[in-house]
């Protein structure tokens, strides 16, 4: 990419929230002072909060007894507002030089960096159960990020214009889509929800928007950030509720222009082919963009540094308690390492702190829901049961206080089980051990055991495993590391994105991710137009 339109911006640090650093201390005041004022959480259409008299409470997972108030949600009459708010707003919007588009989301990074910051980690921490940590990276520094390269790469696109030689003048247009943009987000990562509504708005789209009910909390907050910022009214509008019946009135819409979707693998299969089934309604072919489900791998050759693999496989698989698409859920280990790594990997795991996020020591907090839950411990107790299992370390569940879930670390004799296939969206790892001799042999099962390509990482200090590793997993993980956790990529440093049921990998943190929310338009200006229609052959 050209970057002569401006500087690279930088990552947006991390705060460490160390005891006695101010940042802990402002934060620890904002995590009462949210907890002390339950909000009642309405709608928001065309920039004003609507009611509906329809309300869930919004239950703290680490705290399951208590609320932060109740979110109003949205139904089909409630969704033809928005979409109607969408409509009037869109000729506006799109007429806004990119510039002062990119200036509100530039500067909805700096409120997020800076007065917003503990707003944002607190809310997160408080209605999606992350601990300071995982709430500082996400609700903070990746949201800050996405707005802030964002505008970067807008500004580059803008900078990259055709060829004029000489007798005419060529240029690129950057224009939204005809219609309006659904942005179905997940409960996860705060700053996934602001991306998938932002980076579409940001193009000059006007934005349908409804987050999951476990992470409605953190989106009111989300919203008062866009208004704060700048936003127009009705460029984006929030409508929580149930989601086959706002996706469903927002699709059957003739204005329906582009799906922007983080959920899982069946329900982006379904509703990509509900789309399918309306095409004859729409202007133009939506943009179906998907980040769907993941099983990511660790892979480990016998040369690999011991004490790296065993903090990537704890960090990768039981951070944010493994809700994460990239999380480390399958590990495949050769024998000799494995008798080395066991035991201290199975005492380390056993030794981690669960608990509230709001206890700065835990490092395993809370899972979303009770759905989330009971699913969760329905896997794990199927997976006792299993023949061809161990169960190593953790699995225990108690949700008397709070949807606590400890690691669970599992050994199997068949990389082929459920477990080495399916997402199972919490903080549980299975392991296979393979024979010293079998390398390649294993990297062949790794790539064909799961249907997902998300994540994945190689460790090994022996140059040619690297390359064979890598060349031999190159279908299977669209973000792929080596010698470290398959989690935690960075916007503009590792793009993120999977193939294979894991989504339609349009690397989300780079330039390319854009171009999916704009029709670009050539435009040709002939300087010195011909006067007569004849060529010279023709003499």
């Amino acid at each position: 990419m050209n970057n002569s339109h401006g500087n690279r911006p930088a990552n947006e640090p991390a705060k460490d929230y160390a005891p006695g650093s101010p940042e802990r201390e402002e934060l620890v005041k904002k995590l009462a002072e949210l907890k002390a004022k339950p909000l009642e959480i309405p709608l928001i259409i065309g920039g004003k909060e609507v009611l509906t008299g329809k309300t869930s409470p919004v239950i703290i997972p680490h705290e399951n007894k208590k609320d932060l108030g109740k979110f109003h949600k949205a139904g089909a009459a409630e969704t033809e507002q928005a979409i109607a708010a969408a409509a009037a707003a869109r000729t506006g919007w799109a007429l806004t030089p990119w510039q002062e588009r990119a200036a509100i989301f530039s500067k909805a990074a700096d409120l997020a960096a800076g007065p917003w910051r503990s707003t944002l980690v607190a809310a997160t921490m408080l209605g999606q159960s992350k601990n300071a940590h995982q709430a500082e990276t996400d609700a903070a520094c990746e949201l800050a990020d996405h707005c802030r390269f964002n505008s970067f790469y807008l500004a580059g696109l803008q900078a990259e214009q055709p060829r004029s030689p000489e007798g005419e003048k060529n240029a690129l247009e950057y224009r939204p889509l005809e219609g309006f943009v659904l942005a179905l987000t997940p409960f996860n990562f705060t700053s996934l929800a602001s991306n998938l509504t932002a980076a579409p708005a940001l193009m000059g789209n006007t934005v349908v928007w409804r987050p999951e009910p476990g992470a409605v909390y953190s989106a009111y907050y989300l919203m008062k950030l866009w208004q704060a910022a700048g936003l127009p009214d009705g460029v984006i509008n929030l409508v929580p509720g149930p989601a086959g019946e706002i996706g469903t009135c927002a699709i059957d819409s003739p204005g329906f222009a582009g799906l922007n979707f983080s959920g899982s693998t069946p329900v982006f299969n379904s509703t990509w082919s509900a789309i399918t089934r309306n095409l004859y309604k729409y202007k133009q072919y939506p943009r179906v963009v998907g980040e769907t489900g993941g099983k990511g791998f660790i892979f480990a050759h016998n040369s690999c540094d011991p004490e790296a693999l065993k903090t990537a496989m704890i960090r990768g698989a039981y951070e944010y308690q493994g809700q994460k698409r990239s999380a480390a859920s399958r590990a495949y280990i050769p024998r000799t390492l494995w008798n080395a790594i066991k035991d201290d990997l199975v005492a380390q795991i056993s030794a981690i702190k669960v608990g509230s996020c709001e206890d700065f020591s835990c490092f395993v907090n809370a899972v979303i829901d009770k759905p989330a839950y009971d699913s969760v411990k329905g896997h794990i107790a199927l997976l006792k049961k299993a023949p061809e299992i161990k169960l190593l370390a953790g699995g225990g569940c108690d949700d008397s206080a709070g949807y606590f879930i400890k690691p669970a670390l599992i050994e199997t004799a068949d990389p082929g089980i459920k477990a080495m296939q399916e997402e199972i969206f919490g903080p549980v790892m299975t392991v296979f051990v393979y024979e010293d001799d079998k390398f390649a042999e294993t990297l062949k099962i790794c790539d064909e055991t799961s249907p997902y390509a998300l994540t994945g990482a190689l460790f090994a200090r022996d140059t040619a495993a690297i390359a064979q590793g890598s060349a031999a997993l190159a279908a299977a993980a669209g973000n792929f590391y080596i010698n470290d956790k398959p989690t935690g990529a960075m916007v503009d440093r590792q793009p993120f994105g999977g193939g294979r049921a894991s989504g339609t990998n349009d690397k989300v943190g780079w330039p390319h991710s854009l171009l999916r929310w704009t029709q670009v338009r050539s435009i040709k200006e002939n300087l010195a137009p011909p006067k007569d229609y004849r060529y010279p052959f023709m003499a």
